[in-house]
């Protein structure tokens, strides 16, 4: 089960993880994932395709239950999906302010900060269909960022795009870390998150193979 306390700042690791285990009928996704992430630091969850890194990061979102272990998250926790999941008949600004009502967020600055926050422009009228996928995955950040949530997870924000793109998802991360988030990124991109990242895993057939702590 994934828990979740109001107060960050109360345990020493934003995330633990206790002997995760989730079996989809037979098939073992994880087996028996233990782990800590501490406030304030980015992780790295590296690994080839069918590894077990999205599944280990639904689970952290409380979007999946684990069928063994359990799962403890301080605070508010952002989700930015590998599909991005907008609203594409929707301009930028609209699909934030939907979701900003889900939360209960009422004032349209907060969408508007969000949006600057990641380098869009909240009063480009276009609908979202129309975006780049850079720009579809910067508003995908925007919405995630848009609760001012303690705990970031981002399953491949670099993925699909040009360099340029990944260079600016990139910067925007390291903005995010300054601000004391905790940030989790699934990638299959390791030499983009290598300076970045305080603390790697990689995950094969659903079990740690590696594990690092500390800057490349």
């Amino acid at each position: 089960m994934t828990t979740a306390t109001p107060n960050p700042t109360a345990v020493a690791s934003t995330v633990i993880l206790n002997h995760v285990s989730k079996f989809f009928g037979r098939f073992p996704a994880l087996l028996g994932i233990s782990s800590t992430f501490a406030q304030g630091e980015v992780c790295a969850l590296l690994g080839g395709n069918g590894s077990g890194k999205s599944t280990l990061l639904r689970i952290i979102a409380g979007l999946a239950r684990p069928s063994d272990g359990s799962v403890q998250v301080a605070g508010r926790i952002g989700y930015m999906a590998h599909s991005s999941m907008l609203y594409d008949e929707m301009s930028g600004i609209e699909n934030l302010e939907y979701t900003a009502a889900l939360y209960g967020i009422a004032a349209r600055e907060h969408c508007v900060k969000a949006m600057q926050d990641v380098g869009l422009d909240p009063e480009l009228p276009r609908l979202a269909r129309d975006y780049s996928q850079g720009m579809r995955q910067r508003l995908s950040l925007a919405r995630a960022i848009l609760h001012d949530p303690e705990l970031l997870l981002l399953d491949e924000p670099f993925s699909n795009v040009d360099t340029a793109s990944a260079a600016q998802m990139l910067t925007l991360v390291e903005q995010l870390k300054a601000r004391g988030k905790t940030i989790v990124v699934v990638t299959h991109q390791p030499e983009l998150v290598r300076t970045l990242a305080d603390h790697s895993i990689v995950l094969a057939n659903g079990r740690i193979v590696e594990e690092k702590r500390g800057r490349a």
